[in-house]
């Protein structure tokens, strides 16, 4: 078949692993290991004699990012203790003697190695690539290794040169799912895996059955392979299903030979050029693999998708890459599945229609949990597998089915060495149909009856710790998330014992997140409500009462009164016992000392990695507070930045001392004002100033605050206090039942945009409670009878 001389193939495939009990052992760095994949890739494409011709012919390169830098900069630490390359394809390429002109280094996905021969083949045809190396390794086995032997190794290296660094990835895990306990694949699958169980009605001991049959065949082959890190055992079906000391559960259902094997020392590479390369570099024939069709799709989010155990975005990439392919499911030969976790084969089973025992195979492996899961890098042994397969077999077809995330991207590849022409696939009208699915309605905060629709128990080392349940709400069928609390034992046991799918449970919301237990009265226990009254003292926060109202004094002067989790919980229970004291009519909150009322989030309490969160009242038990009807006076003394600056905003009026300074300035420590400053600002001032100011993070003072209109009053330098008490007074002045009716009607009516809706809206009740009140008789009679009303706040 004659084709085009740019038609895109792969020409040398290469992988090597290193074990620590083998004689040669050398404790090589990622670097290396990548390295000598490489150099076998080439090897494999003309024989090592020719090498030098062939690197010299290599104008890209594309390494496949490392775990380590996968992660956020201070986990990085972490997973680099004896240093890393400042730029690992460039490292990889010097071992070599090659010098490309370009290099690229991937995002963090396990279908980045497909992506990538995808991407540059694309290339390849299009003329801008004449020869491309492909590679990426993990050596977190001899890492782990010698820190457990306190060897210290340097795997520190700076190498020059460019460097296309796509740090960009997909947002895979939220802030929310963190606070719950989906954080890692290790406790997200799980939920996936109950999910699938839920729909076909499965009881829990027949689908570890599955699991287990499913997987004893991946120990066998992985047991035959000679760049397996698990060695020559296999095991039985009974064995991976099985729980006891030495497979233990990792997260319900799976036990730990289910889940993806990350001590490795494992690299591979894959080389492709064109026809018309390969031709001049003389490249036998036999050595030439296609790629005859492709696709990649991204999954919705986590908590968007409307089955949390099936993969339609999967789905819907091993059928375009089939189609485009000209081929069906049973015209391949070889097949080779991601495997980090049973799930992920399950739902690609289902999506081709495939069973488990399905005489071909589901891995050329052996899988992650056998085999070994390098980090973002499995796919490329999967490939460089299939090359094999197909040298040996021409003219058949194989598969390599690739994911990364939380079953959240997909890529698939099918190859043959049966020439083709090549055929640019185009996956965005594929994700345009992704995109459109629906999506189950999300409560962040969900309270009440449920039900579950899918779980896991996480376990420790010695015991389970963490339940984690997505249900629906009884009441409005919204979706939720949800976790027990540290050390609930009883709830734990009964996710354990019994299977809860379908069972009834009840959640509360909490400034911490969702929490839930089998009946409320035990949650209640759990979280006993704080007193509606007072305390004699707080740790962080003082508190007086003179006459009707209340003084709230930030106590971190040290720390400029900058806020943390211990304190805003304070000022939550303060605020709700303020608001349930009929004697308080009126709160002033301000700052100890004349340096600053409140310079916003305590970035080092933050830096720490301590967890925190706000309460449900929001940042100082005031910014997210509903249903408010008590004045609250800001005075402030100094620096109201950040947080600071939105307590100020979110009070009712603001009283500032001459050296005041407001600013959100969350943009110059790479935060945004998310508790209600952008928000605020813009609606209490011009607009236009408004978005200087959040974007520039620019400091005002008190004389251009008064000017802009967020400032009621200036007093001298370190008596906004003393001001802000005489403002209060003259509110008393007035009847509290007006007062606090009147910022219930400012209140309701903020909701309207237009001026008549907000006039002519449903306040009926609010009028109601007016006019039978002690306070308004008492005002119209003191006002007859010319003397000072007695007001009762009745």
């Amino acid at each position: 078949m004659s084709l085009p001389a740019n038609t895109p193939i792969l020409v040398g495939v290469g992988q090597y692993n290193e074990k620590i009990e083998d004689a040669d052992y050398r404790a090589m760095s990622p670097s290396d290991l990548a390295a000598a994949a490489a150099r076998r890739a080439c090897e494999d494409a003309l024989g090592g004699e020719a090498i030098d011709t062939l690197l010299a012919q290599i104008d890209a390169i594309a390494g496949v990012r490392l775990v380590a830098d996968s992660v956020a900069p201070m986990a990085r630490k972490m997973l680099v203790p004896f240093g890393a390359s400042n730029n690992f394809p460039r490292s990889v390429a010097k071992r070599l003697g090659a010098n490309p002109a370009y290099a690229a280094y991937s995002p963090a996905c396990g279908d980045e190695p497909q992506k990538l021969v995808t991407e540059f083949c694309e290339k390849i045809y299009a003329g801008s690539v004449k020869m491309a190396l492909l590679f990426g390794a993990e050596a977190a086995s001899t890492q782990r290794n010698a820190q457990a032997n306190k060897q210290t190794l340097d795997w520190h290296e700076t190498v020059d040169g460019q460097l296309d660094d796509r740090a960009e990835k997909p947002v895979l895990r939220t802030r929310h799912m963190a606070q719950h306990g989906l954080m890692m694949p290790v406790s997200t699958y799980p939920v996936f895996e109950h999910a699938r169980r839920h729909r076909l009605g499965m009881k829990r001991d027949d689908y570890a059955k599955l699991m287990g049959r499913l997987f004893e065949r991946f120990s066998r082959i992985a047991a035959e392979n000679p760049y397996s890190s698990s060695g020559s055992k296999a095991y039985s079906a009974d064995e991976i299903s099985t729980v006891n000391e030495r497979n233990r559960v990792i997260a319900d259902p799976y036990t730990r030979l289910m889940v993806a094997r990350d001590q490795v020392n494992q690299g591979a590479a894959v080389l492709l050029t064109s026809i018309g390369v390969a031709r001049e570099l003389g490249i036998d024939e036999e050595r030439w693999v296609y790629l005859h069709g492709y696709a990649d799709v991204h999954e919705r989010a986590v908590l968007e998708r409307a089955d949390m155990g099936a993969s339609p975005a999967m789905k819907l990439a091993y059928h375009t890459a089939l189609e485009n392919a000209g081929v069906g499911i049973n015209d391949i030969s070889f097949i080779d599945i991601y495997s980090c976790f049973p799930i992920a084969v399950l739902c690609a089973c289902d999506a081709l229609g495939l069973n488990v025992d399905d005489p071909r195979g589901l891995t050329l492996t052996g899988g992650l949990p056998f085999f070994g899961g390098p980090g973002n890098n499995y796919s490329m042994h999967a490939i460089a597998e299939v090359v094999k397969r197909l040298r040996g077999n021409p003219g058949e077809y194989g598969l390599v089915g690739a994911n990364g995330g939380f079953l959240s991207t997909h890529a698939v590849g099918v190859y043959s060495t049966k020439p083709v022409a090549w055929k640019t696939c185009i996956s965005k009208p594929l994700q345009e149909q992704i995109d459109k699915l629906p999506a189950p309605v999300f409560a962040f905060q969900a309270d009440g009856w449920a039900t579950i629709e899918t779980y896991t128990v996480v376990y420790g080392k010695e015991a389970p710790q963490t339940g984690v349940v997505v249900g629906r709400l009884v009441e409005t069928g919204e979706r939720f998330l949800a976790c027990t609390k540290d050390g609930d034992m009883e709830t734990l046991q009964q996710l354990i014992d019994r299977d809860p799918l379908g069972q009834r449970v009840f959640v509360k919301s909490y400034g911490f997140g969702n929490r839930i237990a089998f009946n409320p009265e035990h949650l209640e226990n759990l979280f006993p409500p704080k007193p509606l009254t007072l305390q004699d003292r707080y740790e962080y926060v003082l508190v007086e009462r003179r006459g009707h109202v209340l003084e709230v004094t930030l106590n971190r002067p040290e720390a400029n009164n900058a806020l943390f989790t211990d304190v805003h919980e304070e000022l939550d229970q303060i605020f709700n016992a303020f608001e349930a004291d009929r004697e308080l009519w009126v709160a002033i909150i301000t700052g100890a000392g004349t340096r600053a009322f409140c310079t916003g989030n305590d970035l080092k309490v933050t830096a720490s990695g301590k967890p925190s969160w706000v309460p449900k009242s929001g940042f100082g038990g005031l910014t997210s507070r509903q249903g408010r009807t008590k004045p609250i006076i800001a005075a402030v003394n100094g620096f109201a930045m950040g947080g600071g600056f939105e307590i100020a905003l979110a009070s009712d009026l603001i009283v500032a001392d001459t050296a005041a300074q407001f600013a959100l300035s969350e943009v110059r420590v790479g935060l945004i004002a998310g508790a209600g400053g952008v928000q605020r600002l813009s609606r209490q001032i011009p607009k236009k100033v408004a978005v200087e100011m959040i974007l520039t993070g620019r400091r005002v003072g008190a004389e251009e605050g008064k000017q802009l209109g967020f400032i009621n009053a200036i007093a001298a330098e370190g008596k906004a206090l003393e001001k802000a008490r005489e403002l209060a007074a003259t509110i008393m002045e007035g009847s509290p039942t007006s007062v606090r009716l009147s910022l219930r009607l400012l209140n309701e009516s903020a909701q309207h945009a237009a001026d008549i809706d907000a006039v002519t809206g449903n306040y009926q009740a609010l009028f109601d409670d007016l006019l039978n009140s002690e306070d308004m008789m008492e005002g119209v009679t003191a006002f007859s009878q010319k003397r000072p009303p007695e007001w009762k706040n009745r």
